[in-house]
């Protein structure tokens, strides 16, 4: 069974979530073995997903029955949905039963019903899916993208295994999981905590919610956040906080800022915890290097060294790959977690593993004489801006169909700039991002220009 959840303790609580409902790992496998009864079959699923026990449920049942689920936030804007759906024609989708009415009368049949979901047969037929094939998670899905990444079941298993031995994870651990399901790092943190047999305390509430502090103060011992969770914290005075079983916050999604990573990394040495940031992209199911916690001090925001069971590596400007000694260049990622590659159309499922376990992640990285590594820069189009993966030409294309405007984005990972010809839509654009991407407005600079110039190629010049 998916990630051999039914060799763990059947009594042992596998996850709470902020409804106070437990469900034990026993409790994981029999709803699995439902699941099976009414989908016996392998087929592709939307998982339209919350922070909910019943969402977690379609989750392990899934892939503990070798079905396919591409897992979406059920919060989804309804043109993406729309998109994705036509694309890839799930047989049938795995959402909260409350909103089985929201959809089209023709394909409504419920199937089997538990925990607030429901599994609904669409008109689509089944699919045909490659055979290692597990899950699929988007890229940058909050812009519209079909693009997805497809994942094998050993890449599920090889990252949740490297996790648990990362943070040393135990049965004894008590972890907060407040990142979304559909985030790779949300996922991360399910799968190598009930990997490890530990409990998940499962929370679809803000971190402004007096919900979350419950959940937080009832025993949690790890909290996993982005650079935005950190700042929500600290502005709630987070490290003044009496947390007597908090033993480890960890951190990934982007780059923090120095200052607030020396603020975590000096409270963590005060009250006898870990400090422990993590590197990750989806295309490697989510992990891939860590920083140790006794270095958070001597080597500020450094991603640090590969995980348990992965290689890092730098490819120079010539072309020379090294793994040891200063380096700079391309960093590139070795391990089995390395997905499948990349899907943009249902055609693409039957496709194999185009990567072999390797990776070039298109960040620019400097290794330096210990062997740690810092991320510098980026060579591909996308910005991480609180843990929000934007892709600037697929933005770009985004404006460019709803205004009457040319346009160019670019940005640092604070801070997404958007120069536009048309002075008329400035006011209306960063809300219409903000809604699209779940990138607040404040972080969004516009700026009108009277031309965007472009080469004969039509590639942006001196922007």
């Amino acid at each position: 069974m998916f990630l051999n959840l039914n060799k763990k303790n059947p009594d042992k609580i596998a996850v709470i979530d902020d409804s106070g409902e437990s469900l034990t790992y026993g409790d994981l496998c029999k709803y699995a073995e439902e699941f099976a009864s009414a989908l016996p079959y392998r087929t592709l699923i939307f998982i339209l997903s919350e922070n909910t026990n019943g969402s977690l449920l379609g989750y392990t049942s899934a892939l503990s029955n070798r079905v396919v689920p591409l897992i979406i936030s059920n919060k989804t804007e309804q043109t993406l949905f729309d998109s994705l759906y036509e694309k890839y024609q799930p047989e049938y989708l795995w959402l909260p039963t409350q909103r089985v009415d929201d959809f089209d009368s023709n394909f409504n049949e419920i199937v089997y019903t538990t925990h607030g979901y429901s599994l609904v047969k669409t008109s689509f037929k089944t699919p045909e899916l490659y055979e290692e094939l597990s899950l699929l998670l988007p890229t940058s899905g909050s812009t519209g993208s079909p693009k997805l990444v497809r994942h094998s079941y050993r890449n599920i298993e090889a990252n949740a295994e490297n996790v648990m031995n990362l943070f040393e994870l135990t049965s004894d651990e008590r972890a907060m999981a407040v990142l979304p399901m559909h985030y790779t790092m949300g996922l991360s943190v399910i799968a190598s905590h009930l990997y490890a047999g530990a409990t998940l305390l499962l929370c679809n509430k803000s971190l402004l919610d007096a919900g979350f502090w419950k959940m937080l103060k009832s025993g949690a011992t790890s909290f996993t956040g982005v650079p935005y969770s950190y700042e929500l914290l600290m502005k709630l005075r987070f490290t003044r906080m009496d947390l007597p079983n908090l033993k480890i916050i960890t951190q990934g999604g982007g780059k923090l800022k120095e200052e607030m990573w020396m603020h975590l990394a000096n409270y963590a040495q005060e009250k006898g915890k870990k400090f422990i940031a993590t590197y990750g992209q989806s295309e490697c199911t989510a992990r891939m290097a860590y920083l140790p916690a006794e270095l958070a001090l001597a080597k500020p925001c450094s991603i640090g060294i590969a995980e348990p069971g992965g290689k890092l590596s730098i490819v120079d400007a010539e072309g020379n790959e090294s793994f040891e000694g200063e380096a700079i260049g391309e960093m590139v990622y070795r391990g089995e977690n390395v997905t499948l590659g990349y899907a943009t159309c249902k055609d693409d499922l039957t496709k194999g593993d185009e990567n072999h376990g390797v990776i070039h992640t298109g960040d620019i990285a400097r290794r330096d004489g210990d062997g740690y590594y810092y991320i510098v820069g980026r060579m591909k189009r996308f910005l991480k801006i609180f843990g929000l993966r934007i892709g600037l030409d697929e933005l770009e294309n985004l404006i460019c169909s709803n205004f009457d405007t040319d346009c160019y984005c670019s940005g640092t990972d604070e801070k997404l700039i958007i120069k536009i010809t048309n002075s008329d839509v400035i006011d209306i654009i960063p809300m219409f991002i903000e809604e699209k991407t779940h990138l607040f407005h404040q972080r969004i600079e516009i700026i009108v220009i009277d031309k965007i110039i472009r080469n004969e190629a039509g590639k942006v010049i001196n922007q």
